[in-house]
């Protein structure tokens, strides 16, 4: 019988061990291999690898057969422990002569080194202090593993299919286009490739994850893919998120625990087609992972580098920056910090940075992105990125989706820790071009080059990782910026894009996916028309008055202040924005007066916003940025300028400190008053402000939106708001706040942080009681919820009908033009479970489509058919996956992540958690399912008017003013 083997001292916690063991066998006698280790292994026989695992609970089955010579033979492992606990390798192999079968298992008989030995996995004879005989852990099925590990394990083990690349028959690639499949990559000798670019002679440069640099030629279109050829680069450089060539070098970005990360250049001193320098230019701290170091591209300029890097590695010193460096926090109440993930990482985030050639001197360009991964210049000279979101944080009300941004210099884009992130309505920080949806983003470019339609030449190409999708991102004018829409252009499940890039040399598209030890490959995209003509992209029409404003970004000039005032109150706020960062950039001294003196509304708005950002401490400007925000009628300001009211007050006492005394109640009875709006998102703002301020007026008219609103994400943003205040209660306004917490909370669903964040509420808010309290309290702390389907109110809502497609004409012939109930539409949107699943506006869930843009897509007809019907046509983008496993059993959800050969599939799309790890390795097939993950029979409570106003909602963009509630 095998045995859990180890090495002696029995230490465990992260260690890589090596075993050895010679047995006799003849060339092509049938043998195999069974065996698994905690937590991974590779496999060697005869100095070649044969196998890897990541997967513990399910044992390996290798036929080693045709790796045997005649006589003695070796069996190499290098195992490896991760984290804490107990660690073994358990194996076995199998001889078979004839009918007999010979059995090796793992015993003392084994050898055994702590260290890395050179030729450790060759059969050459070692000897010495470093080997020693195995020490027996545990016997098969017993040990930490019994409850995995039986008897017998081993000998039911099965032959695991080997991952390969995608193939192109379950690529989906937009019409007109077409994939070939140029190589797959040998994980065991090449690794997983994670970034690409080209150099001068349309070669492709690429890196694995966790190695080397390769060189790759692919192959001529039409010619076959066997002719791609691949070779390492002899340097000692690799594991790079970032590669371009540009000024006649390979400039690379690390991202490694091997390499110090940072930015270097590789060269061909001597000119024979071979690198052979590498020049280390700019150190970045040591700490990021995967949320570090990452692209690097030329600038078009012709003269410089950009660099990009994720939020968890800090600035690197820099001679200017065009961000003024006053960033900060700017949350008026305490942080929920859930697992605690990146809780002690501040601004400003992810950032983007300017250097020359040699990399000596270094700009600052924006900073307040989460984990952009690439980015890349449109003609127009504007960098563009894809940033992610947290999925953890799905259905949260700081839940940002991930978002193509452009970056704009001097830009700030509200990444903050944990709850603290910054809603894309806070005027202080920038809004996306356009959200995606949820995701993983990598590699983007645009389509320059390519020898395909104008429409995706122009095309801002983005991919995702974790769905393995690539969008066509299609960029508009809008004012001094841009808008887009987005279409997917290729996708499969799996496809972990990685990279993509434009050959200059052949015109053609081609991408890699692979990351995270994940099976590899290289890609080509052709058109099957070619190049053809058509419209060519506009050009904002306020983009150059945008960038006279920028010149003024990072400099001390005092011609600024007297040409950016003017604009502050422009209706763009591209052009604000612009306009008062280059105000902020100027002395204090010469603007502070001009700022309190402003006499249009929207422009003091923005003129206090930059001076309470830039006078951070300076409490004696408090009192006067009071007095300023007081002349202001807030009854007469737009929606948009009444939210950058109150943020502005939430900055001035964030920033300058909270009023007291006569002042803190004045302030807090004014803003009072005005809660609530009956705007939601600005409620949320007010309700904040006014518990920071500890007013007790507002408690009641809080309560009762929590427990009315029709989103989880509004309702947890009152209980996040809530749970410190101590001043107000009343014994009946706490048991409907802790009813919230105990019956309805419980109910609700989110990201892998969800509970965490709920429980948090939870706990803060029973630290404001005292024991008295707590005891007249403690029945309704002993309920328990119903956890079978959320809870958004309390009312339930009875069956009205089964609607059928052949009821929607009928219920349309009334119309929606005008008279239709917004308040109604958008509690309906929550009463039916849209929300749980569907972002619409700023809220919603992350695993349905994003039903903002629905106006400009459906009409009233087929958007009623779609929800009636959902399993009619499903989405690509959101469609579900029928997995056959080997064994003929069958799996439906969608691929939410990869890890190894591990995918994380999602089996209910109302709880974004509900995540089921499956072996890639015992998966027989895939195929798009006919059925939708969505439910039908969701408007069977609903009467006819309630479904006209839940359509004018829809196509109202969340628009209350729009026509058709008039």
């Amino acid at each position: 019988m095998p045995n859990w083997i180890w090495i002696a001292p029995k230490a465990f916690d992260n260690q890589v061990v090596y075993f050895r063991k010679d047995f006799d066998a003849k060339a092509g006698q049938k043998t195999t291999v069974a065996a698994t280790c905690d937590n991974e292994m590779v496999i060697y026989v005869n100095g070649k690898k044969v196998a890897a695992s990541v997967n513990w609970e399910t044992p390996r089955l290798v036929d080693i057969t045709s790796h045997l010579v005649n006589g003695k033979n070796l069996l190499a492992v290098q195992s490896r422990n991760q984290g804490e606990g107990s660690a073994g390798f358990i194996g076995k192999i199998v001889v078979t002569d004839g009918g007999a079968k010979r059995e090796i298992v793992t015993d003392t008989s084994w050898k055994v080194s702590g260290a890395e030995v050179t030729n450790w996995q060759k059969p050459v004879r070692l000897n010495g202090p470093a080997w020693a005989s195995a020490q027996v852990v545990a016997a098969a099925g017993a040990g930490a593993w019994a409850g995995t590990i039986k008897a017998d394990t081993l000998d039911r083990a099965v032959a695991l299919k080997e991952p390969e690349a995608t193939p192109v028959a379950a690529i989906k690639v937009k019409e007109g286009f077409k994939v070939e499949l140029l190589y797959s990559v040998p994980m065991a000798e090449q690794g997983s490739w994670v970034a690409m670019c080209f150099d001068d002679k349309g070669r492709i440069i690429a890196s694995d994850q966790y190695g080397k640099l390769y060189r790759i030629t692919p192959s001529a279109i039409g010619a076959p893919a066997t002719t791609t050829k691949v070779e390492p680069i002899p340097v000692d450089i690799g594991e790079a998120q970032g590669l371009t060539y540009a000024f006649g070098a390979l400039y690379v970005v690390t991202n490694s625990d091997k390499f110090a990360r940072g930015l270097y250049r590789v060269t061909d001193r001597d000119r024979d087609d071979t690198f052979d320098k590498v020049e280390f230019l700019r150190a970045f701290d040591n700490q990021g992972g995967e949320h570090g170091p990452h692209a690097v591209m030329p600038g078009p300029d012709g003269k410089s580098l950009y660099v990009i890097v994720g939020n968890q590695t800090p600035i690197t010193d820099m001679s200017d920056s065009l961000v003024p460096r006053h960033w900060g926090e700017d949350n008026l109440l305490p942080a929920m910090t859930g697992h605690g993930f990146m809780a002690g990482v501040k601004a400003p985030g992810g950032w983007v940075a300017k250097t020359d050639p040699d990399g000596k001197n270094w700009e600052l360009v924006t900073s307040g992105f989460r984990n952009q991964y690439d980015a890349a210049f449109n003609k127009d000279g504007s960098l563009f990125t894809f940033d992610a979101d947290m999925e953890w944080d799905f259905s949260l009300p700081w839940y940002r989706p991930t978002r193509v941004c452009e970056v704009i210099p001097g830009g700030e884009y509200g990444w903050r820790a944990i709850s603290k992130k910054w809603p894309v309505r806070w005027e202080d920080g920038l809004p996306p071009v356009v959200d995606i949806g949820p995701g993983s983003p990598t590699g983007v470019s645009f389509g320059y080059g390519a020898k395909f339609p104008q429409k995706y030449q122009d095309a801002f190409y983005i991919s995702d990782w974790s769905y393995g999708k690539m969008y066509a991102v299609h960029l508009k004018p809008d004012g001094a910026g841009y808008a887009a829409d987005f279409e997917e252009f290729i996708s499969a499940s799996p496809l972990p894009v990685t990279d993509l890039a434009i050959n200059p040399k052949d015109g053609a598209m081609y991408f890699m996916i692979g990351g995270r030890r994940v099976q590899g490959g290289l890609y080509r995209v052709t058109a099957i028309a070619g190049k053809t003509p058509g419209p060519i992209a506009a050009k904002p029409p306020l983009l150059d008055l945008r960038r006279k404003l920028e010149a003024f970004h990072g400099k001390k000039d005092p011609k600024a202040v007297d040409f950016a005032w003017p604009y502050l109150g422009h209706e763009d706020r591209l052009i604000r924005f612009a306009a008062r960062i280059a105000i902020e950039h100027q002395p204090l001294s010469t603007w502070k007066d001009k700022a309190l003196e402003e006499k249009n509304p929207r422009a003091s708005l923005l003129a206090l916003m930059a001076l309470v950002r830039s006078a951070e401490g300076n409490k004696s400007l408090l009192q006067p940025v009071l007095v300023a925000l007081d002349k202001i009628d807030f009854s007469k300001l737009s929606d948009d300028e009444k939210v950058t009211y109150v943020r502005d007050y939430q900055l001035a006492f964030s920033r300058l400190g909270g009023p007291e005394g006569a002042t803190r109640e004045a302030v807090a009875t004014k803003l009072s008053a005005l809660f609530p709006t009956k705007e939601p998102m600005l409620d949320v703002d007010l309700c904040e402000v006014l518990a920071y301020l500890g007013d007790t007026a507002f408690l009641p008219k809080a309560v009762a939106i929590l427990e009315t609103a029709p989103t989880q994400e509004e309702q947890i943003s009152y209980a996040k708001n809530l749970r410190f205040v101590k001043n107000g209660w009343t014994p009946e306004l706490r048991e409907r706040f802790f009813k919230w917490i105990v019956l309805r909370a419980p109910t609700y669903k989110g990201g892998a942080g969800f509970g965490a964040f709920m429980n948090e509420i939870k706990r803060d808010a029973l630290s404001t009681l005292n024991a008295a309290e707590k005891s007249a309290l403690q029945p309704v702390l002993d309920m328990k919820p119903d956890l079978k389907t959320p809870q958004f109110n309390y009312t339930a809502r009875d069956l009205v009908k089964n609607w059928t497609v052949a009821d929607v004409d009928p219920v349309l012939a009334v119309g929606l033009e005008g008279g239709r109930n917004y308040e109604n539409g958008r509690n309906l949107f929550g009463g039916t479970a849209c929300f749980a699943c569907h972002r619409f506006g700023s809220e919603g869930g992350a695993i349905g489509p994003d039903l903002s843009s629905v106006a400009g897509k459906y009409s009233p007809r087929d958007l009623l058919t779609h929800i009636i019907e959902p399993s009619k046509e499903i989405s690509d983008q959101y469609g579900q996956v029928e997995v056959t496993m080997i064994d003929g059993s069958k799996k439906y959800g969608r691929v939410m992540n990869l890890s190894g050969d591990d995918l994380m599939f999602n089996v209910n799309m109302m709880d974004p958690n509900a995540i089921e790890q499956i072996d890639r390795k015992k998966i027989k097939s895939m195929e798009q399912s006919k059925t939708s993950m969505m439910p039908p029979g969701l408007l069977n409570t609903c009467t006819d008017k309630d479904i006209l106003d839940l359509l004018a909602y829809l196509l109202s963009k969340g628009n209350k003013n729009d026509p058709l509630f008039k």
